[in-house]
């Protein structure tokens, strides 16, 4: 039986087996988040992973394995694999918060889901919000941007679903909400951590000057 070392090199399998247990399908050494929750599943019996994703492949046709490479049946095939940092932060962030900061509800989920899906499609569902606290600022009425919690452990916080609106990026909204995000984290006596594509150059640097550091790679493997 494969063990990890720390929590944060297998999040989905820790998240699914500590604080977020409730949302878990489980396969014999396969967990999966349910998918109108969050399209992702992690593993500690690669052996048993083709038939875990078959299994769960009859609830959504696109979905995400984090970690290791799995094995899959003949029927699905990996669409691309998504080579992230994995981020972490060890103390809150010292800056101040200038900006009008809501914590977002259930009648804000269609504009929630509708600007993220506008900028990172394929990753936020209808039920994703209910997973952790989720903050937005307003302008005009109009939600346009967002932060908020994903993945939860015992002692780790994803950040998740930083996301500006085209139209409105370039203002320091993202840092604004990283902020208060961040800090009410450390506030829970969890540590923060995040993923980011390693090819998005902009936010990795943006991360590094709130104080995240890269903690390793970590693979999103896009099943179909």
């Amino acid at each position: 039986m494969k063990t990890t070392e720390h929590p944060l090199d297998n999040p989905v399998w820790n998240a699914l087996a500590e604080t977020h247990q409730e949302f878990a399908i489980a396969y014999d050494g396969v967990k999966f988040y349910n998918p109108a929750y969050c399209p992702f599943g992690g593993f500690v019996k690669p052996e048993n992973t083709a038939e875990a994703v078959k299994q769960y492949s009859e609830l959504t046709e696109n979905f995400f394995i984090v970690g290791e490479k799995p094995l899959l049946p003949p029927s699905l095939k990996i669409n691309k694999e998504l080579i992230c940092l994995q981020m972490v932060i060890n103390q809150k962030i010292d800056l101040p918060i200038d900006l009008e900061i809501v914590k977002l509800t259930a009648g804000h989920n269609e504009a929630l889901c509708e600007l993220v899906n506008l900028v990172q499609p394929g990753y936020f569902k209808n039920k994703t919000f209910l997973l952790g606290d989720y903050f937005g600022i307003f302008q005009e009425g109009q939600l346009v941007a967002i932060t908020g919690e994903r993945m939860k452990m015992n002692d780790f916080t994803e950040i998740s679903a930083i996301i500006t609106h085209p139209d409105h990026t370039g203002k320091g909204y993202a840092k604004q909400l990283i902020t208060h995000v961040v800090n009410a984290v450390f506030d829970q006596h969890k540590i923060p951590f995040l993923h980011v594509a390693e090819s998005n150059t902009g936010a990795i640097y943006l991360y590094e000057k709130l104080g995240f550091v890269t903690r390793r790679k970590m693979s999103l493997w896009n099943i179909v």
